[in-house]
């Protein structure tokens, strides 16, 4: 018997599939509750009435309906619930694993969350102060985050052991054969076991003014 998703999952599905930040989602949702309408992104969001305990919503991009849907009064009005939380289970990855995954040349506007085997070329703003972590396979290692950019936006680069000294804050690097994950709801890059990344020199991005806080890995 198939599983039925939980309505945090289901969300979390959506704002994956229809490239929104979930936690922006899940509060244009409860903004629609108290205004009838409201928009994430390209959605438009519109409370259609409760029924008993269960608010009524209808999604939809431009003319097209997305969805529509119930969400339990409980669920939608607890603060404490994150999708960010939701966006890990099996059957996003399934979903993931079936979107495209080759990018080549990328420029990081371009960048979705699920993208394999990257190629770009970018600027680093910042690194943060490394810290020593426990993987989840009981190693011990050295992490750190790289804020990098290119003329389209900037993204963060997860560094790991021996790539953290290998770049620091100015320099210009070619990535190559990386990844694109969520994490909370948040894209970043990492390079896994096959991704590897080279200073190079003859690159200078046009970077925006940006002041942007890079959050404590």
């Amino acid at each position: 018997m198939r599983h039925k998703p939980s309505i945090g999952e289901y969300l979390a599905f959506l704002s994956i599939k229809y490239e929104v930040n979930p936690e922006k989602f899940l509060r244009a949702l409860r903004s629609a509750n108290e205004h009838k309408k409201a928009r994430c992104g390209k959605l438009s969001v519109q409370c259609r009435g409760k029924i008993k305990n269960k608010f009524i919503f209808l999604i939809k991009r431009a003319s097209e309906v997305v969805a529509q849907f119930p969400i339990d009064e409980e669920f939608l009005l607890n603060r404490s619930n994150k999708l960010g939380n939701f966006t890990e289970t099996d059957r996003i990855r399934r979903y993931l694993s079936k979107k495209d995954r080759t990018a080549i040349a990328n420029s990081i506007q371009d960048l979705r969350t699920g993208m394999r085997h990257v190629n770009l070329k970018a600027k680093i703003l910042e690194v943060t102060e490394p810290k020593n972590v426990v993987t989840r396979y009981g190693n011990h290692a050295c992490v750190a985050k790289a804020l990098i950019a290119d003329e389209t936006g900037t993204i963060k680069l997860c560094l790991w052991n021996g790539q953290i000294a290998s770049v620091s804050a100015g320099d210009t690097v070619q990535i190559e054969n990386a990844q694109v994950s969520s994490f909370r709801g948040e894209k970043h890059m990492t390079l896994g076991k096959t991704g590897t990344l080279s200073n190079v020199e003859t690159f200078k991005p046009k970077v925006a003014s940006i002041d942007l806080p890079i959050p404590k890995v």
